[in-house]
């Protein structure tokens, strides 16, 4: 018992209620104007009969259903369902409806809403009135000689009988409202929720972010990794010539400050970003380049101590800016990666190669070709690598978005690591 009166009287039921209620107040002005058509061709005021009536309520229908064709009428009515309905927010699609299909479901749970909550409204408005008076009908004596007491409260009928019948109303009027609302919320999963082209666009957008997402956790790694590894090595040479060669320890000290201050800036960027939340931002990262920040970086690199063989070749014009921008960015992170693993993991020499060379596509088709070697990890250096290959991982992607190919591993005694990125049909 007390469960059939939560679900006729309890607070979701009476929010489904309101919520009927909220769909026959939209549906008036639909009424209205269908009131004023039918009294024209009828020749007649169209309240003055219970068939004009209704022919205005079916005619109010399908002008409803017209207007549910636009695409906000989907999000407001999945707000007012989640917010009345108990309807789980998974189960309905979010923003505007995206296709037609959409659309048409759209426009029958709208015409449901607004003609189902007209009948529920009107019987709020009709039904609370009468059974009062029929229920209150034996205990009042003026109600008695009404024409409604004359007919419920007079000879040959039993004295309680209008109060029953009363109670019944409202009974009854109780449990249309609350069966009309499970009906609407039963339904609004299938009329509102997502659709095919809902759930592909959520997830090209959930891509779209990861996308982005990891592009900033590659800066960060390529970027703090590199940065860590080059200030241990810079401080632990000067440590160990402190005392015999002071110009050293200057020129480290100087390179861990110049290091530092230009990782604390891409690092304070990238924060900003993943704080912000806007995709949009994504390519106001911090974009070091071959053409702007390779020697810095190798520079830096030889001021810790390890020594690093250069050789470049930009092909034509012998410039790096002449390369594609994009190209530039992800080699140059390439290189930072390779040279961090060479300097936590491997020390000793590096021979490093930068060419731009002549694709294998054909004739006018070039590619960048990055490779570097340097001695295999000691065992002492093995074990204590933590870092799980996310550097390596993070460079084949770079590599990946542009259509070419990382190799790394074991080679004839030294750790060697090769990628090519194509670059497309000429100089840029």
């Amino acid at each position: 018992m007390r469960r059939a009166v939560a679900r006729g009287l309890g607070a979701r039921a009476r929010l489904r209620w309101v919520h009927l209620v909220l769909g026959g107040a939209l549906l008036m002005p639909y009424f209205l104007l269908a009131q004023v058509v039918v009294g024209a061709l009828a020749e007649s005021n169209a309240l003055d009969s219970f068939p004009l009536i209704l022919a205005a309520y079916a005619l109010s229908l399908p002008l409803a259903a017209a207007t549910a064709v636009f695409g906000l009428v989907r999000p407001m009515s999945v707000a007012a369902v989640r917010a009345m309905c108990g309807v789980p927010g998974e189960r309905l699609a979010e923003g505007p409806a995206r296709s037609w299909a959409a659309r048409g479901r759209a426009c029958v749970w709208w015409t449901l809403h607004l003609g189902i909550g007209a009948l529920v409204s009107g019987m709020s408005l009709a039904v609370p009135p009468m059974a009062v008076a029929l229920i209150a009908l034996p205990f009042v004596g003026a109600l008695q000689d009404t024409p409604l007491g004359r007919q419920w409260f007079g000879p040959g009928t039993l004295p309680y009988a209008g109060s029953l019948v009363g109670m019944a109303l409202l009974a009854g009027l109780v449990l249309c409202a609350a069966g009309a609302g499970e009906l609407l919320a039963r339904l609004a999963p299938v009329l509102l929720g997502p659709t095919g082209a809902d759930r592909l666009a959520a997830a090209e957008e959930r891509a779209a972010d990861l996308a982005v997402r990891n592009r900033l956790a590659r800066e960060l790694h390529d970027a703090v990794g590199h940065a860590l590894s080059a200030v241990t090595l810079q401080a632990s040479a000067a440590r160990r010539v402190l005392d015999s060669d002071p110009e050293f320890v200057r020129e480290a000290l100087a390179a861990i400050e110049d290091t530092t201050r230009r990782t604390v800036g891409e690092l304070d960027a990238v924060l900003g970003l993943l704080r912000d939340g806007d995709p949009a931002r994504a390519d106001a990262a911090p974009a070091p380049t071959l053409a702007a920040d390779l020697d810095g970086l190798l520079a830096r690199t030889r001021a810790g101590g390890t020594a690093v063989a250069a050789h470049q070749d930009p092909g034509p014009g012998g410039d790096w800016a002449r390369l594609p921008a994009i190209a530039s960015r992800e080699a140059y992170r390439i290189v930072q990666e390779g040279l961090s693993n060479a300097l936590r993991h491997g020390g000793g020499p590096v021979r490093l190669g930068i060419v731009v060379r002549q694709g294998q596509e054909g004739e006018g088709h070039r590619e960048l070709e990055i490779s570097m070697t340097n001695p295999t990890a000691d065992p002492e250096r093995r074990e204590s690598r933590t870092t799980g290959g996310r550097g390596l991982r993070g460079a084949a992607e770079r590599a990946a978005l542009l259509g070419g190919r990382v190799e790394a591993g074991p080679s004839e005694g030294q750790w060697r690591l090769l990628a090519v990125l194509p670059l497309g049909g000429g100089p840029r």
